[in-house]
């Protein structure tokens, strides 16, 4: 064993740093094994892929091994809120139970940072739709003038999809660069500086992605200088890859430009004029198109899209209306470095609508396709395999690259991750949850429930959970694969003695909270919600899915997938559906047992796992828990609580 290896092995062992530092740590043998394996990549800038069970204790069991080895890397989680708890909570932990001084950051995209130059602009802007809006407007503006960091999530109550934040923040397209006035007091310059001199900087994978696919978050020297990156929550990596390698664009996109052209034109008297009508035009008929789709599929194909004649001729009006403004653009573009960057803005918009739109270019290795939402709709052009470009950058970078995540293995291969990823032949290490699922967790398998098919399936599934209910006095999460079987569910549950919490009623941690707060509490929610629902404790003690989370058969880049896997002579459903539908369903599953003391009921609702041959797969993927048909034993589980 190295001397790094020894090192991390020791300090997370039996009287080691960790232990001596940090009252609530216990010494896990699986962790310290994970931790080694990655100290042994670090060394050899190899490959490691890990699958580490609920409890292992991954997070400490890479930044030992980061901080030991003080090398410069790159840590990036799933989520924004990943990242704040790894950078704000565990980072620091580590580091000073450790007693090593690294120097640490934070580093978001651009559009986590308020923009000084747009939130002047917004000043003059009177776009706010209700009093509630004026006064959180108020709010950034008196926290704009004392924040340190202009990380917006500092302020609370202020949600994802609030209106405002596009009003007071950048994005790439309409970003000045160093002629912004704002250039040398401008949060995400001093973010970038604060990376580039830290030696463990924390990211999410949208910006890692954006960065690697070069597309300019305005971060790109940065990663060139790691010589490790850890990848958590790998297992989300090669889906989100597909929308950074491809190219997008949003109605939002198109209105904002239109709006700003209009705000930077009120600023140069010449321009008004010339400007303002081809940008209300454009506007108009961005809002055209989205009425044309009104009948149409929420997600569908580019060919699906076109073959409606207002939707394709609404496109034509609105690449015309584009060109228009760029044309007008282009006469007063050196007015001001407002409207210049307006110009280069219409120009991108221009070429990216140009080549959605060019039915003539080979489309093999690429999905066209479009996705609408209540008031807007986006045009996407998705490669259908990413495991190429994100090898390449693997390759390039010549560092450590660690993937790790509770769910990668399939039956306990990791053949369907690593291909996603790229990955030839990288070292692979699987420590299941170290729990005790044989005493602490039961499988309660309903008998006599239809086919999921059957339009009365949803409510055979609420008829067969309303007994676990009652004998665990609520405290339960209820997983549903669509938003139609959510509603369903909710309103059949709706006169039952505990509280319901249901997706979309508030926004995800509010409800959480409100969730945990109850003590008893039932919450509903869809595969979206999967993912941010951690419950330690006795308010979560059920966790009922109600079918095999198979990938959603109206998804145009999952069916082009598979399509391409069939021309390639695969079998879509071993190769794709499968695999994806199993990590998918030990995602839900690790939402029940989070801690040592916790105990409970895994509901699984689908009769294909016990009536198809691929449902031993499933079975065969999930922790050793006891398995029952009878829901007297769930009582019993219960009673013993």
């Amino acid at each position: 064993m190295s001397a790094l290896a020894q090192a991390v092995d020791a300090a997370l062992g039996e009287g080691g740093a960790l232990a001596g530092a940090l009252p609530a740590f216990t010494t896990r043998p699986a962790q310290q094994r994970l931790a080694v394996a990655i100290a042994r990549a670090i060394e050899d800038r190899g490959e490691l892929l890990a699958e580490a069970g609920t409890g292992t204790g991954k997070t400490y069991a890479y930044l030992v091994p980061l901080i030991v080895s003080k090398r410069k890397a790159i840590v990036s989680t799933g989520t924004r809120a990943l990242q704040d708890q790894l950078y704000h909570r565990d980072l620091p932990r580590v580091r000073d139970a450790l007693g090593i001084g690294v120097k640490t950051a934070l580093l978001k995209g651009r559009a986590n940072y308020l923009c000084r130059y747009r939130l002047e602009q917004a000043k003059g802007e009177p776009r706010f739709t209700s009093r509630e809006q004026v006064a959180q407007f108020q709010r950034i503006i008196t926290w704009g003038g004392r924040t340190r960091m202009g990380d917006i999530a500092e302020l609370d109550g202020l949600a994802d999809d609030s209106p405002l934040l596009p009003l007071v923040t950048s994005t790439t397209d309409n970003c000045l660069g160093n002629v912004c006035p704002f250039w040398s007091e401008c949060f995400v310059v001093q973010a970038r500086q604060r990376a580039q001199s830290a030696d463990i900087v924390v990211v999410n994978h949208h910006l890692l992605l954006a960065d690697l696919a070069l597309k300019q978050e305005g971060f790109g020297e940065i990663l060139p200088g790691a010589e490790t990156f850890v990848v958590d929550e790998a297992h989300q990596l090669s889906e989100l890859a597909a929308l950074f390698f491809g190219e997008g664009l949003g109605a939002r996109q198109i209105v904002e430009l239109a709006r700003d052209c209009i705000t930077e034109a009120k600023d140069v008297s010449a321009a008004m004029p010339v400007v303002d009508p081809p940008a209300q035009q454009l506007e108009r008929q961005a809002r055209d198109l989205r009425a044309a789709f009104e009948n149409a599929p929420v997600r569908g194909t580019r060919q699906r899209a076109l073959a409606i004649a207002a939707v394709e001729d609404g496109f034509v009006d609105l690449l015309a209306a584009m060109q228009s403004l760029r044309k007008a653009l282009e006469g007063v573009r050196e007015s001001s470095p407002g409207l210049d960057a307006c110009h280069a803005r219409a120009g991108e918009i221009v070429t990216r609508l140009e080549r959605w739109l060019d039915v003539a270019v080979d489309d093999s290795d690429d999905v066209c396709w479009y996705e609408l939402t209540p008031r807007g709709f986006r045009i996407q052009r998705t490669p259908l395999d990413v495991s190429g470009p994100l090898r390449q950058h693997r390759e390039q970078s010549k560092a450590a690259w660690i993937f790790t995540s509770a769910t990668l293995a399939v039956g306990g291969e990791f053949l369907h991750a690593g291909k996603r990823l790229g990955l030839w032949e990288p070292e692979t290490v699987l420590e299941p949850s170290p729990f005790d699922w044989q005493a602490n967790s039961l499988l309660y398998l309903p008998k006599g429930l239809p086919e999921p098919s059957d339009r009365g399936f949803t409510a055979a599934v609420v008829d067969a959970v309303r007994p676990v209910l009652e004998a665990s006095k609520g405290r339960a999460f209820l997983l549903f694969a669509s938003h139609r079987a959510l509603k369903e569910a909710a309103e059949l549950l709706r006169d039952a003695p505990w509280p319901l919490f249901v997706q979309g009623q508030a926004p995800r941690g509010q409800l959480l909270e409100r969730f945990r707060a109850s003590g008893n509490g039932v919450l509903l929610g869809t595969a979206s919600f999967r993912e941010g629902v951690d419950v330690v404790g006795d308010a979560l003690s059920v966790v009922v899915m109600d079918k095999l989370p198979f990938a959603a058969p109206d998804d145009p880049v999952f069916e082009a997938r598979l399509d391409a896997i069939r021309r390639a002579g695969g079998v879509p459903f071993r190769d794709e559906q499968l695999p994806q539908a199993v990590i998918a369903l030990k995602q839900g599953v690790g939402r029940l047992i989070r801690s040592e003391s916790d105990r409970g009921v895994l509901v699984l609702c689908d009769p294909r796992l016990t009536n198809k041959s691929y449902g031993k797969i499933f079975l065969d993927s999930l922790p050793p828990i006891p398995r029952s048909r009878d829901v007297d034993d769930v009582r019993a589980f219960f009673a013993d609580n």
